[in-house]
C-alpha cells in the first residue's frame, strides 16, 4: 500500500501526540507511527504528575482522543518504521503493521473474546504485576479500542472466534507494509529504562518485593492491577518503604555497559512524587529515600521536596551497597551514609522501589542516519537556539528521545518541533493538503 503525507511522527506518545495535533491544526496532513498496540505511551501508564499532582490519564486521554479524530490525522498502532530513505527535499519510508490477528475495523471493543479466553499471562501494561488473557485490549481507555491476540500464549481453543459478533478474529493474518511519502518526520520515539534486572547487588530482578518506578506508578494508579497498594509477594499492605536512587544512572558498573553515567533528571522528583503518594495512601507508612543529591531543578521542585519532608518522609543521603533477601521476603539494604562518620548499616523494608535511569527507546542508527550522541540519544543542531533540529534536514525531534526530560519540557518541544517541520514544509513546498484526505481511512 503506498500513501502520500505532510509529515510522518515515529512515536505516538505524550510529545508525538501533541506535534501531530500541532502540524494537523495548520492543514498538514500528518501520520503517526506508534509500535505498542495503544498511543499513549509511558505517560498513559502514571497515576500522577509532580509537582501540582495532577491526574496523568486527564492530561494525556483528551490529546489521544484529540489525534484519533482529527480528520488529518491517521495512526498506525502497532506498527513499526523499516527503513527511511531521502528523495531530494522528501522521504520514503516504510511502515510494518504488525498481525493483531483481530480484523480492525470490524472489532467494536466489546472485549467478548477476552471475557471467553481461558489463558492468562503477565500483563505487560501493568508491569507484570497483573494478568491478562491470551487476546485482549491493551488498558481501559486504549485507542484504538481494538482487541490483540498474544499468539504466542494463545491455545487456538477457538473461543474467542466464537464468541466475537462482528467476526472480527482472524488466525491466518499477516503484517501489512505501506510505503509512505513524506515531506518531514518528527522523531518523538520516548524513553526506556536502564535494565535494573542486570544489577547483581539488587538482585539481578528476582526478589520479589523489589520493584522500579514504573511498577509503582501501576499500584498507585486508580486503574491498577490490584486497585490498592500491595506488595507483589503476598499481597500484604507494605508497613515500610525504601526508595533506592540513581539504580543504574550516574553509574557504569551494570552488566554488558547498560548502566549510565548521566543524571537522568526527573528521578528524584518522581520518587519524591511516589513516596507522598504513598504516604497519603498508606497513613502508616514509613517510607526512606536513599539519595545522592536532590536534583529538584524545576519551577515548584524545591517546594515540592521541602513538602515530601514536612511529610515525615526520610531523606538519607547514603549509597545502597546491596539488597538481600531476609525473612518473610523482606529486601535487607547495606548502606553506605556519604554523610556523619561514613558508616555502614543494614536496614530491612517490606517493599524497596529502586529508580531507575532512562536511556533512548529506539535506536535509529540503522534507520536513519541522523546525529547520535555519546550518549545514544539524538543529537540536535544546536540544543539551545534549535533543540528540535536533528543533523539532518527535514528531520526533527522532540521530548525524551533527545534526552532525558519532564511531561512539560516534552510538549513544549513537541510544538517547536511541529513548528519547525511546518516551517520546513513550506520552505520546500511539499504540501499534500487538499488531496483527498481519506487516503487511508
Amino acid at each position: 500500500m503506498e500513501t502520500r503525507t505532510d509529515a510522518i511522527v515515529i512515536g505516538g506518545g505524550i510529545a508525538g501526540l501533541q506535534a501531530a495535533i500541532d502540524l494537523a491544526d495548520q492543514d498538514f496532513r500528518v501520520i503517526v507511527v506508534e509500535k505498542e498496540p495503544s498511543i499513549g505511551g509511558k505517560m498513559i501508564a502514571l497515576s500522577k504528575v509532580f509537582p501540582t499532582l495532577d491526574c496523568s490519564s486527564c492530561i494525556c486521554t483528551p490529546r489521544m482522543a484529540a489525534a484519533a479524530h482529527h480528520e488529518l490525522i491517521t495512526i498506525l498502532t502497532y506498527s513499526e518504521v523499516e527503513a527511511i530513505r531521502r528523495n531530494g527535499a522528501h522521504f520514503s519510508v516504510t511502515v510494518r503493521s504488525k498481525p493483531r490477528y483481530v480484523i480492525e475495523k470490524d472489532c467494536i471493543g466489546c472485549r467478548k473474546c477476552e471475557y471467553v479466553c481461558p489463558v492468562y499471562v503477565p500483563d505487560e501494561f501493568e508491569g507484570g504485576l497483573g494478568a491478562r488473557r491470551a487476546i485482549y485490549l491493551p488498558f481501559t481507555n486504549a485507542i484504538p479500542q481494538v482487541a490483540l491476540l498474544d499468539v504466542d500464549n494463545c491455545t487456538f481453543c477457538g473461543a474467542c472466534a466464537k464468541a466475537c459478533p462482528t467476526n472480527a478474529i482472524d488466525y491466518l493474518q499477516e503484517a501489512q507494509v505501506t510505503d509512505i511519502e513524506a515531506g518531514a518526520i518528527i522523531v518523538t520515539t520516548g524513553y526506556a529504562l536502564t535494565p535494573t534486572h542486570l544489577i547483581d547487588r539488587y538482585g539481578n530482578g528476582k526478589l520479589a518485593n523489589v520493584i522500579n518506578g514504573l511498577q509503582v506508578e501501576r499500584l498507585l494508579a486508580p486503574h491498577g492491577p490490584y486497585g490498592r497498594v500491595l506488595r507483589p509477594s503476598d499481597g500484604r499492605i507494605p508497613g515500610s518503604v525504601a526508595f533506592i536512587q540513581c539504580a543504574g544512572s550516574r553509574d557504569q558498573s551494570l552488566k554488558n555497559g547498560s548502566g549510565v553515567s548521566w543524571c537522568s533528571r526527573v528521578c528524584c522528583m518522581y520518587a519524591i512524587k511516589q513516596a507522598m503518594l504513598l504516604s497519603g495512601s498508606l497513613p502508616l507508612v514509613d517510607i526512606t529515600i536513599y539519595y545522592m543529591d536532590i536534583r529538584a531543578f524545576g519551577k515548584g521542585f524545591e517546594q515540592f521536596y521541602q513538602n515530601a519532608k514536612a511529610m515525615g518522609i526520610e531523606f538519607v543521603k547514603a549509597r545502597v551497597a546491596r539488597i538481600t533477601e531476609g525473612e518473610n521476603e523482606n529486601p535487607r539494604l547495606r548502606i553506605e551514609r556519604l554523610e556523619e562518620d561514613g558508616r555502614i548499616e543494614e536496614r530491612e523494608y517490606d517493599l524497596v522501589i529502586i529508580t531507575p535511569g532512562i536511556v533512548p527507546a529506539w535506536e535509529s542508527k540503522d534507520i536513519l542516519p541522523i546525529g547520535i550522541g555519546s550518549d545514544r540519544f539524538i543529537k540536535c543542531e544546536h540544543p539551545l537556539l534549535a533543540p528540535c533540529r536533528t543533523t539532518e534536514r527535514g528531520v526533527f525531534v522532540a521530548g525524551t528521545a533527545s534526552g532525558p526530560k519532564d511531561i512539560p519540557d516534552s510538549i513544549v518541544e513537541a510544538g517547536a518541533a511541529a513548528m519547525e517541520s511546518a516551517n520546513y514544509l513550506r520552505q520546500t513546498g511539499y504540501v499534500t493538503t487538499g488531496n483527498n484526505h481519506s487516503n487511508m481511512r
